[in-house]
């Protein structure tokens, strides 16, 4: 499987010519879409879901049940759902966004688990409890601490893990949060530059 990273929490999977993209927000390039079969959104919030975008590419998108998403027709799903999703198998996960500062309502927030093996948990910490080839870890948000980050992915136990989630923090920033997630963690963890595969 070929995973492509893109700004911020997108990601797009490729296998034997079918295409499944991730979180494709406002912040992520457009290409991401390109022949996309199929969507996956954790959430409603706009830097994992350009409703715009989706609403006009005319492929399946699933998102939580309980998201709130005007203008954009899609499937709902629930943790512990299991479907297909542009020929993968993928697995519902988790189910709320983690915790805001100062009681800011949370949202739905669903993890998928895709072929057994990719991770994308949004914008969450939830272990799902089995083993884990490949972990998506976010690693900078108003809802998470370097330790945090770094408590999932030691959670988890992956077989190798690549940074989400960062947008919003400078270069310099983030050469220091990949460091001390790669220094504390024991699953290969690195950095992949938006539009960069692996």
């Amino acid at each position: 499987m070929r995973i492509t990273k893109y700004t911020h929490s997108c990601v797009r999977l490729e296998h034997e010519g079918r295409v499944l993209v991730i979180d494709p927000g406002t912040w992520s390039e457009p290409t991401a879409l390109t022949g996309a079969d199929a969507v996956l959104v954790t959430h409603e919030h706009t830097d994992h879901v350009d409703v715009l975008r989706l609403a006009g590419l005319g492929v399946p998108v699933y998102a939580p049940a309980a998201a709130d998403l005007p203008g954009l027709e899609v499937t709902g799903v629930t943790p512990g759902e299991e479907f297909t999703a542009a020929g993968f198998r993928v697995r519902a996960v988790g189910g709320r966004h983690a915790p805001v500062h100062g009681g800011e309502p949370d949202c739905a927030n669903t993890g998928y688990i895709v072929d057994d093996a990719v991770y994308h948990p949004g914008d969450s910490l939830h272990v799902p409890g089995q083993p884990i080839e490949t972990l998506l870890v976010p690693v900078q948000g108003s809802w998470l601490k370097t330790a945090e980050a770094i408590d999932f992915v030691n959670a988890i136990g992956p077989g190798r893990a690549f940074g989400i989630h960062d947008a919003q923090i400078n270069e310099r920033g983030l050469s220091s949060v990949n460091g001390w997630i790669a220094e504390r963690t024991d699953s290969g963890y690195r950095q992949v530059l938006p539009g960069r595969t692996v």
